[in-house]
Formats: structure tokens, sequence, C-alpha cells
């Protein structure tokens, strides 16, 4: 029989890693709550695991105070997955109003659900994984917008940990290098499906949803005193955010 090992918050959960990984904590025992602003793709999600969708837009500070009622007092992991990159222009060129908004999902939207959710994880002894990205590590051309958000979801992390040192909540960090998904670089280029296969093409066997998820669900069910502060994934064909294999 699997163990119940609480409520699980699944930000960002109506496609790709979210998604991944709501499966992945149902199959480990908790029940999820699945968190996105698409309702009919997280109700379905729901409906497969058992578990409870939650309209919620990171951004929208009533939105995530219903998050966190509803998801309650059993609460015992977050995952901060909503977020994502759009663009890929220059500085010279920047579009500074997708910059807002990478940052208001990425970072300011990941704080928004923690703070709400830090007194019940606290007080069940839980934990926060942020899901962040290689792309924190340093910039690369056209990524400053995203590395720029990242990085500052990074120090958010850091800042927590060091924070809550004293408190009974582990906070972790999974940083995923190229992952391949329906939407992520779709959504990066404003529905180019050609400037978006352009990612990957030639890429061998790029990173999966389920991968990321497989991660995060190894680092949630550590025991206690074991705190995973940070997991980079990347694929064996990237051996550096600009060093990549393509046949």
């Amino acid at each position: 029989m699997t163990e119940t090992r609480g409520v699980a918050v699944v930000t960002g959960a109506s496609s790709g890693i979210g998604a991944a990984t709501a499966r992945r904590l149902a199959a480990d025992g908790y029940r999820v709550v699945c968190a996105a602003r698409r309702l009919d793709r997280i109700e379905a999600l729901a409906d497969e695991l058992g578990g409870i969708a939650v309209r919620c837009d990171v951004t929208d500070p009533a939105q995530v105070a219903e998050l966190a009622e509803r998801a309650g007092g059993e609460t015992t992991l977050l995952i901060n997955n909503a977020g994502g990159a759009l663009g890929l222009e220059p500085v010279a060129e920047a579009d500074l109003d997708a910059w807002q908004r990478m940052y208001a999902t990425n970072v300011l939207g990941a704080a928004a659900v923690t703070k709400a959710l830090l007194p019940t994880l606290i007080d069940n002894a839980g934990q926060v994984i942020f899901v962040t990205s290689v792309a924190a590590d340093g910039g690369y051309e056209g990524g400053a917008g995203y590395c720029g958000a990242k990085a500052a979801e990074r120090s958010l992390v850091q800042t927590l940990r060091l924070e809550l040192y004293d408190r009974p909540v582990r906070i972790a960090e999974v940083s995923p290098g190229m992952v391949h998904t329906d939407e992520f670089s779709l959504t990066r280029f404003g529905g180019d499906q050609q400037r978006a296969d352009a990612v990957y093409a030639g890429v061998p066997d790029p990173l999966t949803a389920e991968d990321i998820a497989d991660c995060i669900g190894w680092v949630a069910t550590r025991p206690a005193h074991v705190n995973i502060d940070r997991m980079t994934v990347r694929p064996r064909a990237q051996a550096a955010q600009h060093k990549i294999f393509r046949a």
C-alpha cells in the first residue's frame, strides 16, 4: 500500500513539468492540489489523480489566498513550478513588458505562494521545492530577461533557506537544463512552431517532463533530515548552457 504523505500543491500543473510532477507525487502517496490558470486542464488532471483543482494565477493575490485555503492544513509539500520564458530578443530590442511578466510569475508568484503556504508547511515539517533553470547559472544571448528572473528566483531559494535554518521545513531547488515539452518553447516564441522546434533540432534525447518529475519526486521523498539544496539536471547532449551536441 502506498504511504500517505499529506497534501502536495503543484503550481503550473496544467501541462509539462507541472502535470508530470502532479502525476508522480500522486503515485508517491500525496493528495495533489493541481493549481494553474487553465481550469479545464487541471480539472481533468485532478479527476485522474483523485486530487483537487484550483484555478490560480500566481500573480493574483486573491487567487493565491484561495489556493492556500483550499489546500488546507494537511499541506506538506509545495512545488513552485509556475513561470516560463517569453522572447529571445537582445537587450537592445528587449520587450520590457515581457520581462515584467516573467519576473511577476517566476519570482513574485513563487514568493507569494510560498508566503501563503509557509505557516502550514512549517507546522507540518514540510518542504518547498522551486523549479528554477540552468538559465539562473549565467546569461546567454537573448536570455537576459529569463536568466535574470530565474537568477532572482534562485536568490529567493537561497535566502529562504537561511532565514528558516532553525525551523522544521526544507527548502530545495531543482534546476533543469534542456527539457522538451509541448509548450515551453512554443510559449516563448509566441506560438511560432518553427522557432520552437528549432530549439531542439538535432539534439538527441533532450529531457522530458517526466525526467524532471522523477527528480522532484526523489527530492520530495528524502528522509526529513535530508535537504537537497540544488539538483541540476541536463540531458547528456547538453554539457553546459552553451555547449549542446546536435547531430
